[in-house]
């Protein structure tokens, strides 16, 4: 994921990148994540890294992106750079999301210290039907989270392997792709 977001006024420019530091905090400006509110009665402020929205946005302004491992990673709920992040972010239930429901969306917001405000509505989950990943998405995902179990050249084999699924004689031909190295 990477951190882009388009401008909020009436025309739209294109998705810009930007660095973490460029946030306002929250005492003059606040970073909002709009979300429905079952789900922000969910993931507000957990001691759980990987459900904490406040703490996964701050991982995602850091690091550009968001990993398995990342938002696993309970040592960096107290790191100094990730609770500065975090504390720029507020999570907030919004009614015309709860009105949508069950889909899955939310709106961001985001203040830049030059005053320039990012809003973007996310309608569809990115790897749902209506926003599909890429075949090189789902790639990148899959060794994300089989790599660390299996190894990197067992997970490139078992992904080789399932992208050429349909060419296998025999499905047991998996099986070593599937085991530790």
């Amino acid at each position: 994921m990477d951190c882009r977001l388009t401008h909020s006024s009436s025309t739209r420019r294109p998705h810009r990148f930007f660095q973490a530091a460029q946030i306002l905090c929250r005492r003059r400006q606040q970073s909002l994540v709009r979300i429905a509110t079952d789900e922000a009665n969910t993931v507000s402020n957990r001691d759980m890294p990987d459900i904490c929205m406040q703490h996964m946005v701050a991982i995602m302004l850091l690091d550009k992106t968001v990993t398995f491992a990342s938002v696993h990673d309970r040592a960096r709920m107290k790191d100094p750079a990730v609770l500065r992040q975090r504390a720029k972010v507020d999570v907030l239930a919004d009614p015309r999301i709860d009105a949508r429901r069950p889909r899955r969306e939310a709106i961001v917001e985001l203040t830049f210290t030059d005053g320039t405000q990012l809003s973007e509505w996310v309608r569809d989950v990115r790897g749902t039907v209506d926003n599909p990943m890429t075949r090189d998405e789902v790639v990148d995902k899959a060794r994300d989270l089989i790599a660390p179990v299996l190894g990197p050249a067992t997970c490139s084999t078992l992904i080789d392997k399932l992208l050429a699924l349909e060419t296998l004689k025999d499905v047991r031909e998996l099986r070593p792709a599937l085991q530790r190295s």
